[in-house]
């Protein structure tokens, strides 16, 4: 049985409780006096206790799984009842075929309110030399623990008749661990080096009559013990954490932890960096709730010092830079200040190589096609409005781009004419001319479009290549990657992505007041984003029931309280899967 296998799996399975609770929410609220889930208290996750304060990630779910299936068969419309019935029984399977566990027989009679998962650790020995093996722990609350206990005792007495493995009963702090190992002959040990090895051991143990807890090997579960019964090792005991848990003021049905650096050195395949102390900058707290239409999570994170700041939102409306970006648009962002927003960017990267280096590689990658330098040439003169966009091409695999920039000084006009003056010394053309009523610049260079030989003579055909096409509208300068991408930038008000019904539903749940947006049609941006970001299509397979129905992602962030900058994502689901 591969444990990393399962833990992925009940990983989706989480995601896919999210998504049963979401995907008939409308309905429901539509159709019944019922307010299920808006009624959930402000609960926070309690199974923190065992998890270390450095972990990569934790997951809770707030909500019975059984509440859940429940208020699934009232929120889902007969017609599609059958096929959700079989989405949750196959979910069920999913989750537990590899512990050979059935959930109604098993789980279903002694589970709480409370499902906890947590990535402890990049590498259970933090040795280097041989292959990293993450620690992983699930733990679940228990309104029966006597029922829990007998299943237990259930489950491991079927593993022996199955005579494949030996059980092993260890004593550790009081608490009673059992687990699996491939050798001869029934060991029965207090000996806390009993089993040294880092192979994949399921253990299991029930502490204090209320928590029933899941590892994926001996050491993982002692050290969950151990941050429990010593101060100031788990994530409960870090006051930062728990400034973060209290900006969030909503009913909720889960919550995540996530530690940024981890998470990054585990995409780049590196080493964690070793720390003494909770970076509370460096990570990121989710509380999700329900939404007529999806999912809504808030996210919080302290600011690199702490301190009791306070900071409303810039904007109380939409920027009109989005008047020139098309509604059929993939990915769009939109707000102010664009150089403010980088400094403050870097500053937050300054102490974090990992991911300083990821994005250095995305930004060398964009100046090595344009020749620019994009913190001095682009972002340090766009202090007003500014909107970015990708906009798919039938005819490409490879989008356009637009750029839409306010232009509140002459600094603005010199670096235009600046880039003008790069394009020229990389060799392209510099020309004007009319794309209907509007005046616009272009960067072209000729390119060989077609060779028409015979056995006497060859012709060959020259065309000019578009590499870049800027025009000056207004107070606003737009730039795009071709002069089809120009010509839809410059459609106007009627066509823009400000007006589009879609656009209006994916942000409707976000604060008026806020920073900005950022807009993902998952639907047209999927291809290019996992082309460009490979690890994508793990996210997708961890999460894969969400993303199956996600139709949109927006995301905003509104200002800063009492240190905890504050930030909203809204996942915008389809009834139907995708593709």
């Amino acid at each position: 049985m591969k444990l990393r296998s399962f833990f992925y799996v009940l990983a989706a399975g989480v995601s896919m409780l999210l998504l049963v609770a979401a995907g008939g929410f409308f309905w429901l609220t539509s159709h019944s006096p019922l307010t299920l889930l808006r009624e959930t208290a402000v609960v926070q996750p309690t199974a923190a206790m065992f998890v270390p304060k450095q972990a990569p990630v934790m997951v809770s779910l707030l909500v019975n799984p059984d509440r859940l299936a429940a208020f699934q068969q009232l929120a889902t419309r007969p017609g599609n009842r059958r096929r959700a019935l079989a989405q949750f029984k196959e979910l069920e399977n999913s989750l537990l075929s590899n512990l050979d566990l059935d959930y109604q027989r098993d789980i279903q009679p002694w589970v709480g309110n409370e499902i906890t998962l947590a990535v402890t650790s990049l590498d259970i020995d933090r040795n280097r030399e041989n292959a990293a093996q993450p620690g992983y722990l699930v733990a679940f609350t228990t309104k029966d623990p006597q029922a829990a206990r007998e299943s237990l005792q259930l489950f491991y007495s079927r593993q022996a008749i199955a005579g494949t493995t030996d059980l092993v009963f260890e004593q550790y702090k009081g608490v009673n661990l059992i687990y699996r190992r491939p050798i001869p002959g029934l060991a029965v040990s207090t000996d806390s080096s009993a089993s040294n090895s880092t192979s994949e051991t399921l253990t299991s143990a029930i502490v204090g009559d209320r928590f029933v807890l899941f590892t994926n090997h001996p050491k993982v579960l002692r050290d969950a013990i151990n941050n429990v019964q010593v101060g100031n090792l788990s994530l409960a005991d870090e006051p930062e954490y728990q400034q973060m848990l209290q900006s969030f003021t909503e009913p909720r049905i889960g919550l995540s932890f996530v530690n940024l650096p981890a998470l990054a050195a585990w995409i780049s395949n590196q080493p964690l960096p070793v720390r003494n102390s909770f970076e509370a900058s460096q990570t990121l707290t989710f509380a999700f709730s329900l939404d007529r239409q999806g999912l809504l999570a808030q996210a919080a994170v302290l600011g690199s010092k702490s301190s009791a700041e306070n900071r409303t939102p810039i904007l109380s409306q939409p920027v009109d830079a989005l008047d020139y970006i098309p509604a059929q648009s993939a990915l769009a962002i939109a707000g102010t200040d664009l150089n403010q927003l980088w400094h403050q960017f870097t500053a937050g990267l300054a102490s974090e190589n990992t991911l300083k280096v990821l994005i250095d590689q995305a930004i060398a990658t964009w100046q090595s096609r344009w020749g620019i330098q994009l913190p001095q040439d682009i972002f340090s003169w766009v202090q007003g409005e500014y909107a970015l966009s990708l906009l798919p091409r039938p005819d490409s695999m490879n989008p356009d781009w637009i750029f839409v920039a306010q232009k509140r000084d002459t600094d603005a006009v010199a670096a235009i004419d600046h880039l003008d003056a790069t394009a020229k010394k990389r060799g392209l053309s510099v020309g004007q001319l009319n794309l209907g009523e509007y005046p616009i610049t272009a960067w072209t260079k000729l390119v060989t479009a077609q060779a028409l030989a015979s056995k006497t003579d060859r012709l060959v055909s020259l065309k000019a290549q578009v590499d870049g096409v800027h025009a000056s509208v207004g107070n606003y300068e737009i730039f795009t990657t071709s002069l089809e991408a120009m010509d839809e930038a410059l459609k106007g008000l009627n066509h823009s992505l400000l007006k589009s019904d879609r656009f209006e539903y994916a942000i409707a749940p976000l604060p008026r007041d806020n920073d900005g947006y950022l807009y993902l049609d998952w639907e047209k941006s999927q291809a290019f984003i996992e082309r460009q970001l490979p690890i994508v299509r793990v996210v997708e397979l961890i999460g894969k029931p969400l993303f199956d129905h996600l139709r949109s992602l927006s995301i905003s962030s509104y200002g800063i309280d009492k240190g905890v900058q504050r930030s909203k994502l809204f996942f915008q689901l389809a009834d139907h899967p995708s593709g």
